[in-house]
C-alpha cells in the first residue's frame, strides 16, 4: 500500500500521522510512505527522523481579519495544490491521509480533484478551519472525539477513532520510565509539563508551590520546563528553597514521553488533543490547564470533555495560582479513591487500537474506489 501522509505545523499533528504510518507498517511490511509538509515547519525536522521520506510545499494560513496578505495566502494556496498534484501523480498513493495544519489543504485537496482515495483526521474537540474546508471533498472524516462528528454536517462519511497517538503509548514500559528520572521503580510520580517549549503561567504556578510539595509525603514531582525555562526556574526553585530537594526533579526536556508518562500516577498539563490521548490510553488521571491562546479555544473544549467524563480536573490559566495547584494536586494524591475514580473515567475514554481503526478505514476506501 502506497500512502501519501500530510500534517504539520506542531507535534499534535505530526505525531499522529507518524502513529498511522507505524501501525500500517505493522500490518503491511511493504507499505511505502511519502510525507508532504511545510518548508518550514516542525515536519520539516521530525519527519526526516522518522526515517519517513519528506517533501515540502509553500503554505501560509489565513489571518482572522481582513487583510492583503490573505490575497497572498489564496496565491500561494493555488501554487502549493499545483505542487502537490506533481508530486501525488509521481507518488501514485493508494490513499491520502491528513492530520491537520495548513499543508493539508492543498494537498488533501490536490487528492479529491484527482479522485484519490482521502481521509483527513481532528484530533480536537473544535475542528479546525482547514478540516472543515477539506470535510467536504474526503471520503471519510476520523475524529478524536466522541460527538465531534456532529461539526462535520457536509461531510459523505464521519466516523469515530480516537487519536492515533493513544497506540504509540500503549505498551510503553514504565519500569524505563522510572530509570531515566532515576526514581524508585513502583514510586507515586506527579509529572508537570508545559508543553515541548513550557509555559510561564504553569512555571510561575510551580516555582510559587515549590515549598509546599514536601506535604505531599513520599511522592516525587517531575517538572519540565522546556529549554528556554530551565536555567530560570531551576535558579528560582533554589533561592526560595536553598536546594533542589531529593523529591524534586526539574528537567528542561523528556525525550522518551511514553515511558515516563506509563510511570506516572498523576499528570498536570496543558489540553492538547495528542497529549489527552496518550494519557487516557494509559488511563492517568489528570490536572488540565487548557492554553488560552489556541484557535477556537478548543484546549478548554479538549479539557471540558476530560473533567465532564470525571478524567480530569480543570484550572483554567486566569485562575491559577501556585495555592491553587497544589490544593489539586493534593486532594488528588492523598485520596486513593479519587484517584482510582479518575483513573478508571480516563480509560473509559481511551482509545487504545485508535490507529488500527484508522488504518482499516484506509484500506476500505482505497480498495472501494
Amino acid at each position: 500500500m502506497r500512502v501519501v501522509l500530510t500534517g504539520g505545523g506542531t507535534g499534535g499533528h505530526i505525531y499522529p500521522a507518524v502513529a498511522v504510518a507505524r501501525q500500517l507498517e505493522s500490518e503491511d511490511n511493504t507499505a511505502e510512505f511519502l510525507y508532504i509538509g511545510g518548508k518550514k515547519g516542525l515536519e520539516s525536522k521530525l519527519v526526516p527522523q522518522e526515517n519517513i521520506p519528506f517533501q515540502s510545499i509553500e503554505i501560509s494560513g489565513f489571518k482572522r481579519k481582513l487583510s492583503f496578505d490573505n490575497v497572498k495566502t489564496i496565491l500561494r494556496f493555488l501554487e502549493a495544490v499545483k505542487e502537490s498534484r506533481k508530486m501525488l501523480k509521481e507518488f501514485k498513493p493508494d490513499v491520502v491521509v491528513g492530520t491537520g495544519g495548513y499543508v493539508c489543504g492543498p494537498v488533501v485537496y490536490a487528492a479529491a480533484k484527482l479522485g484519490i482515495p482521502s481521509i483527513i483526521h481532528e484530533q480536537n474537540a473544535i475542528p479546525g478551519l482547514t478540516n472543515k474546508f477539506l470535510s467536504r471533498y474526503v471520503d471519510t472524516v476520523a475524529v478524536s472525539f466522541e460527538g465531534a462528528e456532529k461539526a462535520f454536517s457536509s461531510a459523505k462519511n464521519t466516523i469515530y477513532t480516537g487519536n492515533p497517538r493513544a497506540t504509540t503509548v500503549q505498551h510503553a514500559n514504565p519500569e524505563r520510565g522510572f530509570a531515566s528520572l532515576g526514581i524508585p521503580k513502583g514510586s507515586k510520580v506527579v509529572l508537570i509539563v508545559g508543553g515541548s517549549r513550557g509555559a510561564k503561567a504553569i512555571n510561575d504556578a510551580m516555582i510559587q508551590m515549590a515549598d509546599q510539595l514536601k506535604n505531599l509525603g513520599e511522592i516525587h514531582v517531575v517538572y519540565v520546563t522546556g529549554d528556554g525555562y530551565y536555567e530560570s526556574t531551576l535558579q528560582a526553585i533554589k533561592e526560595r528553597l536553598g536546594h533542589i530537594p531529593s523529591y524534586l526533579h526539574v528537567l528542561p526536556y523528556v525525550h522518551n514521553m511514553p515511558e515516563v508518562l506509563a510511570a506516572t500516577s498523576l499528570i498536570v498539563n496543558r489540553a492538547g488533543a495528542s497529549f489527552l490521548a496518550e494519557i487516557t490510553s494509559l488511563g492517568i488521571p489528570a490536572i488540565l490547564i487548557p492554553s488560552p491562546n489556541v484557535t477556537n479555544n478548543h484546549q478548554e473544549a479538549n479539557a471540558r470533555t476530560l473533567e465532564k467524563a470525571g478524567a480530569a480536573r480543570m484550572l483554567l490559566e486566569k485562575d491559577l495560582t501556585g495555592i491553587a495547584l497544589f490544593q489539586n494536586i493534593e486532594d488528588i494524591m492523598k485520596d486513593e479513591k479519587i484517584q482510582r475514580s479518575m483513573m478508571e473515567a480516563s480509560k473509559r475514554l481511551g482509545k487504545p487500537d485508535s490507529a488500527s481503526l484508522l488504518v482499516a478505514e484506509m484500506k476500505r476506501i482505497a480498495k472501494n474506489k
